[in-house]
């Protein structure tokens, strides 16, 4: 029985894996289109800002952080997994001193379980330790609050809360939380900070968020 088990549970993860890379691969000319003029990177105290849509239409990431060599290789609608299946052309290449990543915002939208996510989350950091220099700091962002997703508030907070205390317990891990900073004095999630579709964030709403993950950029990678 015991052999049985083991052969049903890798059938399962095999199966996982192809589910996983065959949604994954309607991202790939979106990367590919990333990944295109990667020869004019500059790698040296580079830092990599990856994720969701939220990252991707962060178009004055560079800016607002232009004492840092900061490069933005967000793709949208993604999910962790689909990071985990890209981590080596959006990642691993660049051989990064520090790593800030946003998903879960896309996976509970599409019913993925908080334990689920934070599962792929350990997961994308094994690889990471494993193809990178085990001092590299490693930033997960909390998953944003939006006017569009707010029916969704309590899987948002308990995936945000399994993120932060897990991060606690890793070395060279830090969270971020720009969840609270979203939100009004009352508790609920600002009106003024979204584009027209009510998720993705307009300036206002980009200008807490930078200032919310400013203070975790490492003072050793400026230029």
């Amino acid at each position: 029985m015991g052999k049985l088990n083991t052969y049903l549970y890798l059938i399962l993860s095999l199966s996982f894996f192809i589910v996983n890379a065959q949604d994954a691969k309607k991202f790939e000319q979106e990367v590919n289109n990333l990944v295109a003029g990667d020869s004019a990177v500059e790698k040296k105290k580079l830092i990599v800002f990856t994720g969701s849509s939220s990252v991707r239409f962060w178009s004055d990431l560079q800016d607002r952080y232009r004492d840092y060599n900061v490069i933005n290789r967000g793709f949208g609608g993604s999910q962790m997994s689909d990071l985990i299946y890209y981590a080596d052309k959006l990642i691993f290449k660049y051989k990064p001193k520090q790593i800030f990543i946003y998903e879960g915002d896309n996976d509970l939208s599409l019913g993925k379980s908080p334990e689920t996510i934070l599962s792929e989350a350990q997961t994308l950091l094994k690889m990471i330790r494993k193809n990178l220099p085990k001092k590299v700091k490693v930033s997960f962002i909390s998953a944003k609050p939006s006017v569009s997703r707010w029916h969704l508030k309590e899987s948002y907070e308990k995936y945000n809360a399994l993120l932060k205390d897990w991060a606690a317990t890793q070395k060279n891990v830090t969270f971020i939380d720009v969840w609270t900073p979203l939100l009004t004095s009352s508790g609920t999630v600002r009106q003024d900070i979204f584009k027209e579709d009510n998720l993705h964030l307009n300036a206002i709403g980009y200008d807490i968020w930078s200032n919310a993950i400013e203070d975790y950029l490492s003072p050793k990678l400026k230029k």
